[in-house]
């Protein structure tokens, strides 16, 4: 049966899956990484997807210039500082606060955006954004009782660095109208180098750390190398063409959903009745956030 005559369902199917896989990282992330592992484990990760992503780029990246390599490296980069930041801050904090602190990136992106275009956003958005905000504040604060921990301050960042590398990629022209896959490949690799020359002076090798992991570490670094990062990537790729763009940001953005869900009933996170309620102001507030972000042309 052709795309076009699936029912809808079906084909929002595996971008449910995506989400919940990736809300489901966190918690992963926690169970197969240690404060002294997570560069080594990255570079496992990443390590695991080039070849397979290669091979079916190879014939693309041939194509590209030096400058669009170029391009992808400068992505590359950011990409590994996003990783960076997300990983250890998820190893020091709960995989609820992890999932939906790196939310923000629905409000800080749009925001960013309207700065760069100088374009005031809506009232309705700003204040869905305080909304999100003041989510976050009770969630990390635990109701205001504490300060946020060193991991949700990285998770944060992170998720500023998210903001920073979705208008890169869109603002950088270098890499404008290049073939998605290739240059995917091309930001992986580059990441990929980062935790490879920060792995000597960030703990053990990733070869020892390789060679100390049993088999239900192995199973959970495939988890996220196969399922988080290979299987993400493609559905995407799939997505963009059998729907809509509205409806893919529709579907993933239940990601911080899914990371709540899981650290909760399968990580045992137990907030308090106040962070509770930041949970789903965060929640509620990137959510009408992302519906009321404004809508720029492509390209533009």
């Amino acid at each position: 049966m052709s795309v076009g005559v699936r029912p809808q369902v079906v084909r929002d199917l595996p971008l449910v899956a995506v989400a919940v896989v990736w809300g489901s990282s966190f918690l992963v992330v926690k169970r197969v990484a240690e404060p002294e592992t997570v560069v080594a484990v990255l570079a496992l990760r990443f390590g695991v997807v080039l070849p397979v992503l290669g091979v079916v780029a190879w014939r693309r990246l041939r194509g590209l210039s030096l400058a669009q390599w170029g391009g992808g490296a400068v992505l590359g980069v950011v990409l590994g500082a996003v990783f960076l930041l997300e990983t250890y801050g998820a190893v020091h904090t709960s995989a609820t606060n992890a999932g939906l602190v790196i939310s923000l990136t629905m409000v800080f992106t749009p925001l960013a955006e309207a700065v760069l275009r100088r374009s005031a956003p809506s009232g309705a958005f700003l204040a869905a954004a305080g909304l999100s905000v003041l989510g976050v504040a009770l969630l990390t604060g635990d109701g205001g009782l504490r300060a946020p921990s060193a991991g949700d301050l990285l998770v944060l960042g992170a998720a500023v660095a998210r903001t920073v590398n979705v208008l890169a990629t869109a603002r950088l022209r270098a890499v404008r109208g290049v073939d998605a896959l290739a240059l995917t490949w091309v930001q992986l690799a580059f990441a990929t180098l980062v935790f490879v020359s920060a792995a000597p002076f960030a703990g053990p090798s990733p070869l020892s750390v390789a060679a100390s992991f049993d088999a239900a570490r192995w199973g959970l670094l495939l988890y996220l190398s196969l399922l988080c990062t290979l299987f993400a990537f493609f559905v995407q790729l799939w997505a963009v063409r059998a729907t809509s763009p509205s409806r893919v940001s529709l579907l993933l953005g239940t990601e911080p959903l899914w990371a709540a869900l899981c650290g909760v009933l399968l990580a045992g996170d137990r907030p308090g009745p106040l962070a509770l309620l930041g949970a789903v102001a965060v929640l509620a507030g990137t959510e009408w956030g992302r519906r009321r972000a404004p809508r720029w042309p492509a390209g533009s």
